[in-house]
């Protein structure tokens, strides 16, 4: 129950993160109050959102538990008065997309495991649950998506998948999975934010020869 209730609380964090991530894109383009509140949402419930359609779940998850809706509503009214307290809205974006993808790289998985998903759809899930709200929020602000850009973000949302996945099949408990795979996937993005880590582009002929 204890660990029921720690996953939960983490659920909402990572909600919380995301939102206020949400919102900093919004401060980036200088949208009011309601834009912030509307990218807010979209980042902190957009993956779940997609996840729990393709899981088939009963109902997607904020519509029984509204306070996923809640909290985003406070995580963006709040930084629209803490937006201007931040140097580089920038850089606090990056890392709060960090802490929103690790944590919900895990979480994701975790459902998915929930409904009898497969090991490989399971980390699909969890990097699904870690990168939509974000591409969504992206796209709507006419961005390049952050997990289609060169930096290792994607990557770092299937190992933090892909860890707890990993360590529940060898019979690892979650109070060791959970936070073990959520330190790798935040370890590696913020390796990739610190020293500018990036997968190398494929080489095409010309560049080849």
């Amino acid at each position: 129950m204890l660990l029921h209730e720690a996953i939960s609380i983490v659920d909402l964090v990572a909600t919380a993160v995301f939102a206020v991530s949400g919102a900093l894109a919004a401060a980036e383009q200088k949208h009011d109050i309601l834009g912030f509140i509307l990218f807010g949402t979209i980042t902190g419930i957009g993956g779940g959102t997609v996840r729990d359609l393709l899981l088939g779940a009963d109902a997607v998850f904020w519509f029984e538990q509204t306070r996923y809706l809640w909290v985003c509503l406070a995580a963006a009214v709040a930084t629209w008065f803490m937006a201007p307290l931040f140097h580089s809205l920038h850089r606090v974006l990056l890392w709060a997309d960090a802490v929103g993808m690790s944590l919900f790289s895990v979480l994701g998985a975790i459902k998915a495991t929930q409904f009898d998903a497969p090991m490989i759809v399971a980390v699909g899930m969890g990097v699904m649950t870690a990168t939509f709200g974000s591409m969504i929020r992206d796209t709507l602000l006419n961005q390049e998506p952050v997990l289609l850009g060169p930096e290792i973000y994607v990557t770092a949302a299937v190992l933090g998948a892909a860890c707890y996945t990993t360590m529940q099949s060898f019979a690892v408990p979650d109070s060791v999975a959970i936070p073990v795979a959520i330190a790798a996937a935040f370890t590696l993005r913020a390796c990739a934010i610190l020293f500018d880590l990036r997968l190398p582009k494929y080489a095409g002929p010309d560049e080849q020869s």
